[in-house]
């Protein structure tokens, strides 16, 4: 019993962070969608604004709480969110979704050497070979070279830098906060400095975009939910391996929504990249088996 209970547990944080890649691949999905009628950077104010609409209820019945005692590291962590979902809203507006999927796939390798230099913690060498192995199926998709320089790609880079902060300060917000009151802020801090933003860029939605904004909202947090979740049960560098399983999300999105042309290097990269979660996520599983997780979790 005990041996199925860590199995369990062994696998807990990486479904939550598989589950989050679904959603966020869907979401990715209206957030295009919406940008070709209004700018990308008015679509990050009616992402915040829309998920914490859904979220009042909670906060009002007191299921989700929002204590002021950490509001400074919340503030950070929205800063880094709000850059991160400007540059990836304007991204996915300017380029291929696949694309913009492949570049910001460097934010896990970019987390796990900020997680080792500022959280301390440790760095398996199996864990590493996983992230380099699903890096270079990233890099084989890209074809470094191929693609121009365009504004659409220079933004997914900067996306690719603010997530990788993001992720490192969602890490140790949920050591002191529970997972609900992370995702609660990071809706309701970036409202004003978005709306200041898209005001200079403002245009109203069409009935179909409405739809389409009401989507991206429920899908963020849903996402946005799913991924704190993981990062209260196993560190950042255990998890982020696993956000390279929404490559296919998105690959299939791209493919069969936009009409992408699915080249031969985005099967055989995605190959890779999947592989080398398939490897983690048994060796992880081998892992829980030898003894209960050492990281703290959140209740």
């Amino acid at each position: 019993m005990m041996a199925r209970l860590r199995i369990s547990e062994g696998f807990a944080a990486p479904a939550w962070i598989i589950a989050s890649s679904l959603l966020f691949a869907v979401a990715w999905t209206f957030i295009k969608l919406a940008g070709q009628d209004i700018h990308p950077f008015e679509v990050v104010f009616w992402r915040c604004l829309i998920g914490s609409a859904i979220l009042m209820p909670f906060v009002i019945a007191g299921k989700v709480r929002m204590p002021l005692s950490r509001l400074g590291g919340h503030a950070m962590r929205a800063t880094s969110g709000i850059i991160a979902m400007f540059a990836t809203f304007y991204a996915l507006a300017n380029a291929p979704i696949a694309t913009v999927q492949a570049i910001t796939f460097a934010a896990p390798v970019f987390a796990t050497f900020g997680a080792f230099l500022f959280l301390g913690e440790k760095v398996r060498f199996r864990r590493m070979a996983a992230l380099a192995v699903g890096f270079a199926g990233v890099l084989y998709v890209l074809q470094p070279g191929a693609e121009p320089l365009t504004p659409g790609i220079l933004a997914a880079i900067v996306a690719t830098i603010a997530t990788a902060f993001t992720t490192i300060a969602i890490k140790r917000l949920v050591g002191f906060d529970h997972p609900n009151t992370v995702v609660a802020w990071s809706f309701v801090l970036p409202i004003l400095p978005a709306l200041i933003v898209s005001l200079f860029v403002w245009s109203w939605p069409q009935p179909l975009t409405w739809v389409y904004l009401l989507l991206t909202g429920a899908f963020t947090l849903g996402g946005q939910t799913a991924m704190v979740r993981a990062f209260s049960l196993a560190d950042a560098t255990a998890i982020m391996p696993y956000d390279f399983v929404r490559f296919g999300f998105i690959v299939g999105i791209g493919v069969l929504v936009f009409g992408d042309v699915l080249r031969p290097e985005v099967l055989i990269g995605g190959g890779i990249i999947l592989a080398s979660a398939i490897y983690l996520a048994y060796r992880e599983a081998q892992l829980s088996r030898r003894g209960p997780a050492s990281t703290p979790r959140v209740t």
